[in-house]
């Protein structure tokens, strides 16, 4: 069953939402950042797509070797991209979806109970 389309300006609102709430960025958004989020919105993204690359993108940040060079914050959404393009073309699983948000949940509570 296919869902009715949202408005433009609830899509931008709700993609942005998502945006500031991904690991390793900012939590600002930026004019660029809105022009983004309609023209995802003119293209037909999903915003189930955008989540999805929002969370793979922030595991493949997350879940790398402790020794790694450490990265600098995510300043734009035009970071996800090709993280987007990628999960049009090749669409992962809801399962390894879930597994991701599970895992990046725990990192999330492991880092906040180490700064108390």
């Amino acid at each position: 069953m296919q869902s009715k389309p949202l408005h433009r300006e609830s899509y931008i609102k709700q993609a942005l939402d998502l945006y500031r709430c991904v690991p390793g960025t900012l939590g600002h958004v930026r004019r660029e950042d809105r022009q983004l989020a309609a023209d995802l919105h003119d293209r037909g993204i999903a915003l189930t797509t955008l989540d999805a690359a929002f969370v793979l993108a922030a595991a493949r940040r997350c879940f790398r070797p402790p020794d790694a060079y450490p990265l600098s914050p995510i300043r734009s959404m035009h970071y996800f991209m090709p993280v987007i393009e990628e999960i049009l073309a090749n669409p992962p699983g809801a399962e390894y979806l879930a597994y991701l948000k599970s895992k990046l949940k725990k990192q999330a509570a492991v880092v906040i109970s180490s700064r108390r």
